[in-house]
């Protein structure tokens, strides 16, 4: 697959190379010299320009890719403008924007952005989560459900999966099993032991429930 990341801050820098590393053809760019020469090495292609037009966007070959990353968050006007002329001048199948506030949001999604991140609320989201619930590893995906870590309780302990009926009894799925550092995905049959971290999908209310036991 083929992606375009415009802005190589912390977020964009980041999420081009961690796409090069998964094997995937990379197009990075950036007005700053400095910063499109530490990647040239690690994506595809670097390109150093300052996106002000449809014509330098052309340039870049962004109609070809499969999506563009608009990581240009700090600057709010420059943001809405290389998303706009994306969506609606471009055509460009996906592009995802990276918003620093609600508002900055709302208008990304207006003027068409497929999927907008906001990096530093998630983090934060994601932090106070950890401090507050006591769960760990945590990652919402709504407001309500999230997929964490739980140390299995002493009651789980030499009981398996099946056993525990934990969708019948706490409306939580165990979908894998964290031993050490390695996770493997989680079986029927598995029996669970002291050192064993389960891996829960559910309700944040529910997974505090089964966290009791």
């Amino acid at each position: 697959m083929k992606f375009c990341v415009i802005g190589l801050g912390r977020f964009g820098y980041k999420v081009a190379t961690a796409l090069a590393e998964h094997g995937m053809e990379v197009v990075a760019v950036d007005s700053n010299e400095s910063i499109v020469a530490s990647i040239r090495d690690l994506v595809t292609q670097a390109i150093c320009v300052r996106i002000a037009d449809e014509a330098s966007l052309r340039s870049l070959g962004v109609e070809e890719m499969d999506t563009v990353i608009v990581g240009t968050g700090e600057n709010f006007a420059q943001s809405i403008l290389i998303t706009a002329l994306l969506k609606q001048r471009l055509n460009v199948k996906h592009v995802i924007a990276r918003g620093i506030n609600e508002i900055h949001k709302e208008i990304l999604t207006l003027i068409g952005a497929d999927q907008i991140i906001l990096p530093e609320q998630e983090i934060g989201i994601k932090l106070a989560d950890d401090l507050a619930t006591a769960l760990t590893n945590i990652t919402r995906l709504s407001k309500n459900f999230a997929i964490c870590h739980v140390v299995a309780p002493k009651k789980f302990i030499g009981k398996t999966l099946e056993e525990l009926k934990l969708p019948k009894n706490f409306d939580v799925q165990c979908i894998g099993i964290k031993k050490d550092d390695e996770i493997m995905l989680a079986d029927a049959h598995y029996v669970v032991s002291a050192d064993d971290k389960l891996v829960c999908a559910g309700t944040i209310d529910h997974i505090k429930d089964l966290m009791r036991m």
